[in-house]
């Protein structure tokens, strides 16, 4: 059983910075890819962002693409999300989560087999 926790969510500026952390349970995070996902209510997850733990390939939505970053640090099992340039229509809750198709990045959130818990970030003046 692979947990995620997920971190640094909060209120922020338009315009403004915040970084996401997703904290891997177990050593066998190298077997997944991790992939960021929001969610708005009333709407499905949308995927923002995903990173191959082996070879650190990455993949970015469209409407995150040049603001967005995705890393990995293997020796702290931890995923990030630094997310600069903000817009209001980034307010969502972000989830982090664990897939084990291990070379490859899929933005359909049921091809996921372990979630976190989410947290919120707001963007609003």
């Amino acid at each position: 059983q692979v947990q995620l926790v997920e971190s640094g969510g909060g209120l922020v500026q338009p315009g403004g910075s915040l970084r996401l952390s997703c904290a891997v349970s177990e050593r066998t995070s190298s077997d997944y890819t991790i992939g960021w996902f929001r969610q708005t209510p009333g709407k499905e997850r949308e995927f923002v962002a995903g990173v191959t733990w082996t070879d650190g390939y990455t993949n970015y939505a469209d409407s995150v693409e040049g603001r967005f970053t995705i890393s990995r640090d293997n020796a702290k099992n931890t995923v990030y999300l630094q997310m600069n340039s903000l817009k209001p229509e980034d307010t969502a809750v972000y989830y982090c989560a664990a897939d084990n198709a291990r070379s490859t990045i899929r933005a359909t959130s049921s091809e996921y087999d372990y979630w976190g818990q989410g947290t919120q970030v707001t963007v609003s003046s």
